[in-house]
């Protein structure tokens, strides 16, 4: 945003929303962040998703809104208790934010989503405007962007996220242990699709939806998605360690019980019409609808091509110096 605002983000927290929060304040915003306990500091704003309670006054004259907040969907294996915990959270939590955006009406309501929204897709690319799956996260994904439409005669933007890529945590910190080890290798056969995002990147985007006049559903993901064997190839190759064991399909099953399906499906998801910004080291794809397909930006297959194995080492590279850090910590 050109001019410092005032932000409020739910999900602070997270490996999203820590990130997200650190790089608004770099560059001069200020952040509010909502917290479920009593409040502390002068910072902070009180709600409660389970009740629906929102302290609307430090939210008054608010420029933005920001809502991430969910259970985690890797956190815990799937039982129906925890089923039931991952839709209320998005539901009961996104209703009540958007009932609070709608009556302070800040310029803009950014809202996650996650391309769990398609459902398996098998090797059929979608987009946007595609309908949402038949499984269980894309129903919830379907109640969860109903809920902050609540917000309305706003700027709402619904960001669908593919797998954020970080060494910090996500699904990337949990596979470098063990390919740290040589121990890694693709899951199930490999072939199913996985649509990307760097961490880096994914803040990037959320500082242009902020900043730019675009609405609606928004794929937050790699132009150029890979299947889990590419991914885990090149995350091999970037640690200079072998990929030789395969997770099994059954293994991952009894181990995850109902996330296995996100693990092992397959969602191909792309962007729709245009690539707004590339720059050498980011390679981030933004839909705009008013836009014609034809008027695609061009980008080199090679270039593309090369994106997996760069972020792969910039991630790996990023990790190893992190950790270097925490080791000198240690005591």
């Amino acid at each position: 945003m050109s001019l410092p605002q005032r932000i409020a983000v739910t999900g602070a927290s997270g490996l999203i929303g820590t990130a997200l929060v650190g790089h608004l304040k770099s560059e001069g915003h200020t952040v509010q962040r909502f917290v479920r306990r009593p409040v502390v500091a002068p910072d902070e704003i009180q709600w409660d998703p389970t009740t629906g309670f929102v302290d609307l006054a430090p939210l008054e004259g608010v420029d933005a809104v920001i809502h991430l907040a969910g259970a985690g969907v890797g956190d815990k294996r799937w039982s129906a208790k925890y089923r039931a915990t991952i839709l209320n959270s998005r539901l009961l939590g996104t209703t009540a934010i958007a009932q609070a955006v709608a009556k302070v009406q800040p310029q803009v309501f950014i809202s996650a989503s996650a391309i769990g929204w398609y459902g398996e897709t098998g090797n059929r690319a979608v987009v946007e405007s595609d309908r949402a799956g038949d499984d269980f996260l894309a129903a919830v994904c379907r109640e969860w962007e109903a809920a902050a439409d609540i917000a309305t005669d706003i700027r709402v933007v619904k960001i669908r996220t593919g797998l954020v890529l970080d060494p910090t945590g996500g699904a990337l910190g949990r596979m470098l242990p063990l390919f740290r080890l040589g121990l890694g290798g693709k899951l199930g056969n490999g072939k199913q699709w996985w649509s990307w995002i760097t961490l880096h990147d994914q803040i990037r985007a959320i500082a242009f939806l902020l900043e730019n006049k675009v609405s609606g559903t928004v794929n937050l993901t790699s132009p150029n998605p890979v299947t889990n064997q590419e991914f885990t190839s090149a995350l091999a190759r970037a640690m200079h360690r072998p990929a030789l064991f395969p997770a099994p399909a059954i293994a991952l099953k009894i181990a995850l019980g109902g996330f296995s399906s996100e693990i092992l499906g397959s969602k191909k998801v792309i962007y729709f019409q245009e690539i707004l910004w590339v720059e050498e080291h980011l390679l981030f794809c933004l839909v705009v609808r008013q836009q014609q397909p034809e008027q695609l930006s061009s980008v080199s297959s090679a270039y593309v091509a090369s994106e997996v194995g760069r972020m792969m080492q910039n991630v790996v590279r990023e990790g190893t110096a992190a950790q270097a850090g925490l080791s000198g910590l240690s005591v």
